[in-house]
């Protein structure tokens, strides 16, 4: 089994947010997730989606990098519609990982053939989806990611332990696959999801809205011996 990675997530509503965010646990870890939202997938909608937003179009025009770039990974998780048409952008602005989402509108082979060996892509489930619509991309992908809510772009919801059977599943189908877990992941669940195959654990809220964000990253990797 591979080393487990814990990745804070960030749900931007603006660019000052993911600059703050990035700042708390800045230097504590390796790779951080921003949650991009389209407000078309899903419901909500985050930077630079939301509203109009020059920080992005600078950052595409490197006029201005991503925050603490040289210090952090960024893997974006697009919950969008049609990714093939802005997976290049996120390359641009510097994605280490690009998570796609099965059951979004679009065409996610061309996302994939799109960001060829230029970051490592991911293809995400949710709770609901069965496993099998792996088959078509297994070779192509690098990892998938578990979601553990139900209603995704939203943080702070409670975590679906359904999830943990989905990861036990791909573990025995896909003995190799590198599986991430993303959504309503507390410390008590966290080890659980470690002992049922996931490789990454994903922390929104549960970081973010802690006392002390340094802190909580902190027991999070003591949970689960990182």
């Amino acid at each position: 089994m591979k080393k487990t990675e814990l990745i804070p997530a960030i749900l931007p509503k603006d660019f000052d947010e993911l600059e703050y965010k990035v700042g708390l646990v800045k230097g504590f870890v390796k790779t951080i997730q921003v949650d991009i939202c389209d407000g078309q997938f899903v419901q909500n909608a985050t930077w630079p989606y939301k509203k109009s937003d020059e920080s992005f179009e600078k950052i595409l025009k490197e006029e201005q990098g991503m925050p603490d770039w040289q210090d952090v990974n960024y893997e974006f998780d697009l919950m969008v519609n049609r990714p093939e048409e802005i997976v290049e952008e996120w390359l641009m602005a510097g994605a280490m990982r690009i998570v796609l989402h099965v059951e979004s509108r679009g065409d996610i082979l061309g996302a994939i053939e799109k960001i060829g060996d230029k970051a490592s892509v991911g293809l995400a489930l949710n709770i609901e989806t069965p496993i099998d619509v792996l088959d078509e991309y297994i070779g192509k992908i690098e990892f998938v990611q578990c979601m553990g809510i139900g209603n995704i772009g939203f943080q702070g919801q409670k975590f679906d332990d359904r999830v943990i059977d989905k990861i036990k599943e791909i573990r025995t189908k896909y003995p190799e696959m590198i599986i991430s877990v993303d959504g309503g992941v507390t410390l008590e669940s966290a080890p659980i999801l470690v002992h049922s195959g996931a490789n990454r654990i994903i922390v929104g809220s549960a970081i973010y809205e802690s006392e002390n964000a340094v802190e909580a990253v902190q027991k999070f990797k003591r949970a689960v011996v990182i």
